[in-house]
C-alpha cells in the first residue's frame, strides 16, 4: 500500500508531500490540484503499461492521461529544469521518478539505473488497479467486450465501459473478503453484492446482463420491483442515468481483494445524496478491508457516509485521511496548499477548513440574514 506520494515541480505543487491511507478523499474546489494526484500516478503507471518504465521514462501522452508536453507539467515558477515523482509504500520502499525538462517531448527520460526494479511489483504498475474517471460511459443500448482487457487484465475500462462485460465473466466469483458483503443475507458472489449495493442506491432496481457472442456485445437492461410487482426489463437508454454510471464503481469496488488500488474520480455523479451516502459507506468498507481507495469528489454527502462508517466503527480513523486543496497568495505568487484535517472516533473532524464542504452552511447563513445577504 502506498504511504506517501511527493510531487516536486509538478503542475501547480512546487513541494508537495502527501499522505495516502487505506481510504483518501482529495477535495477541493476546481483546479486547485486534487487531479494532479491522481495523474501522477496514472502517468506511472501508463508508462510502465506501455514498455516505457524502466529503461526510457515517462510517457505524457497515452490510454490513461494525456498531459501534454512538458511545459504543461513543470510547475511555472520551478527553480530548476527538473521535477519529481516520489512514492514511498508502507513497508518503506520508495522509488523517485526524477525527469529533466525537454520542451517538446513526448517522452521525458530517466535514468533508469537510479530505479528500484522492485517495485514494479507493486501498485500502481500491477493488474490489481482499477481507475474509473470523471467522463465515464453512460446508458447505451449495447456495450462493447474486450477479453484482453477483461480476461486478461481484469480490467473495466478507465470509462467503465467494459464493467457489464466484466460482471457477466466474473459475476459467479465470490468476494474475496466477505467484509464487504451487504447487510442483507444472501450469496457473496459479485453479480448477487452488485445488485445488492445497486438496491441501497436505487431501491427495487434489478439489473439484467446478456452476453450476445455472435456480436461481441453485452447488453444491461433494469425492471423495478414494487412490493410483489416487478415491471418488465428496460433498456439502459430509458432508464435514469446515474444507475448506469454508479455500476462501474460497485463492480470496481466490489471485486477488488485486499492489496488492490482503486481509483474514483467523482463516484457520486448523477446520484441522489441517499445513494452518495452509501457510496461512501462501500467505499469505506472497502478501504476498512486493506482495498486502497483514492477518491477526488465534490459531495459532502460522500464525505458524510464515510464519517458515518468511522462513527458505526466499519472504519478506524486512523485509516482515513482528508486533503483539502486550495491556493493562497504569497508575497508576489499564488501557491498550491493542502490543508488535512483530521477525523475521531466518532466521525468528527478537528477543523473545517475555508471552503471544505462548508457551502450548505453559508447557504442556510445567507437564507436566514435579513434581506438573505
Amino acid at each position: 500500500m502506498i504511504s506517501q506520494i511527493i510531487l516536486r515541480n509538478f503542475k501547480c505543487f512546487e513541494s508537495q508531500p502527501l499522505e495516502l491511507r487505506n481510504l483518501t478523499l482529495l477535495a477541493g474546489l476546481n483546479g486547485m490540484g486534487k487531479s494532479s494526484v491522481l495523474q501522477a500516478l496514472l502517468l506511472l503507471r501508463q508508462s510502465y503499461l506501455d514498455g516505457l518504465l524502466p529503461e526510457t521514462g515517462l510517457e505524457l501522452n497515452g490510454s490513461l492521461v494525456q498531459m501534454g508536453t512538458a511545459q504543461d507539467i513543470l510547475y511555472e515558477d520551478a527553480q530548476s529544469d527538473e521535477f519529481e515523482i516520489g512514492l514511498v509504500w508502507r513497508d518503506g520502499a520508495a522509488a523517485n521518478f526524477i525527469l529533466q525538462y525537454h520542451r517538446e517531448a513526448d517522452v521525458l527520460r530517466i535514468d533508469p539505473a537510479s530505479i528500484n526494479r522492485d517495485i514494479f511489483a507493486r501498485n500502481p504498475f500491477s493488474d490489481t488497479f482499477h481507475y474509473l474517471q470523471a467522463e465515464r460511459l453512460g446508458p447505451r443500448t449495447t456495450n462493447a467486450v474486450s477479453d484482453y482487457q477483461v480476461r486478461k487484465h481484469r480490467q473495466l475500462g478507465t470509462a467503465g465501459e467494459y464493467a457489464e462485460h466484466f460482471l457477466h465473466v466474473y459475476g459467479a466469483e465470490s468476494l474475496g473478503d466477505k467484509r464487504l458483503c451487504h447487510s442483507e443475507s444472501g450469496p457473496n458472489d459479485l453479480q448477487t453484492q452488485v445488485q445488492l449495493w445497486l438496491h441501497e442506491i436505487s431501491p427495487g432496481t434489478e439489473l439484467h446482463v446478456a452476453m450476445h457472442p455472435e456480436m461481441d456485445i453485452v447488453n444491461l437492461r433494469y425492471s423495478f420491483v414494487t412490493g410483489e410487482q416487478r415491471s418488465n426489463r428496460y433498456r439502459s437508454t430509458s432508464v435514469g442515468f446515474g444507475i448506469t454510471y454508479v455500476l462501474p464503481v460497485l463492480v470496481a469496488v466490489l471485486s477488488s481483494a485486499p492489496g488492490s488500488i482503486v481509483l474514483v474520480e467523482n463516484p457520486e455523479a448523477h446520484l441522489h445524496p441517499k445513494g452518495q451516502v452509501h457510496i461512501g459507506e462501500l467505499l469505506a468498507r472497502a478501504a476498512a478491508i486493506g482495498i486502497q481507495v483514492i477518491v477526488e469528489t465534490h459531495s459532502d454527502h460522500v464525505l458524510n457516509g464515510i464519517r458515518l462508517a468511522v462513527h458505526s466503527g466499519i472504519i478506524a480513523p486512523e485509516s482515513v485521511a482528508f486533503h483539502y486543496f486550495s491556493r493562497v497568495e504569497e508575497a508576489s505568487r499564488v501557491r498550491a496548499s493542502v490543508e488535512s484535517p483530521t477525523i475521531d472516533k466518532d466521525g468528527r473532524l478537528d477543523r473545517w477548513p475555508e471552503g471544505f464542504f462548508d457551502e450548505w452552511d453559508k447557504s442556510l447563513e445567507r437564507l436566514l440574514a435579513p434581506g438573505g445577504k
